[in-house]
């Protein structure tokens, strides 16, 4: 239970070399934040961890071996948390930097593209945002609505931008803009 099949600091190295392995590999395939990530994401993390842990814990199964995996993944978080903290460049290359994807009314779809975030995606950001501003969804997109639509009671937002193009749902809200 408490004796070790491997040296301690090779349960250290395994550590390092999968955590960093893995910072890699998830960095490569698409930022997302905790709170971003849908359930094929959590189940993708879920089976990677199971994949990586016998090569990380090279078949001890002892308690001992399991707490030196635990401290040098956490040991290992906190110090690239740390790094990041101190160093933009490094905070920028693990973490990425923010896209912007609308501007003045415009979507980037271009940048969402390679982002690779749906319209469902950034939808569910915007309602997100407007919680953390503390203004319902509704408050935040009605004038908008009632802008394109004419009325506040009218199909999905996006979806009715997206039908009626670029250029007459931004002279519709121009045209609001004016009236106020």
């Amino acid at each position: 239970m408490w004796n070790l099949s491997l040296p301690w600091w090779e349960f250290v190295l395994r550590g390092a070399v999968i955590y960093i392995f893995l910072l890699l590999l998830i960095r490569m395939t698409g930022k997302r934040q905790t709170g971003q990530l849908a359930p094929f994401d959590l189940v993708l993390l879920l089976v990677l961890s199971n994949a990586v842990q016998n090569s990380m814990n090279g078949g001890d199964n002892s308690i001992l071996g399991g707490l030196i995996s635990a401290v040098t993944l956490v040991g290992l978080h906190y110090l690239v948390a740390l790094a990041t903290y101190k160093n933009k460049t490094l905070e920028a290359i693990i973490e990425g930097r923010p896209q912007v994807l609308i501007h003045n009314g415009q979507l980037f779809q271009d940048v969402m593209e390679k982002e690779r975030l749906t319209q469902h995606e950034l939808e569910a950001a915007l309602r997100a945002a407007s919680v953390s501003l503390g203004v319902k969804a509704g408050q935040m997109f009605e004038p908008v609505r009632v802008a394109v639509c004419g009325r506040k009671t009218a199909p999905p937002l996006f979806g009715t931008l997206a039908v009626l193009g670029r250029e007459t749902s931004v002279a519709r809200i121009s045209e609001a803009i004016e009236k106020l």
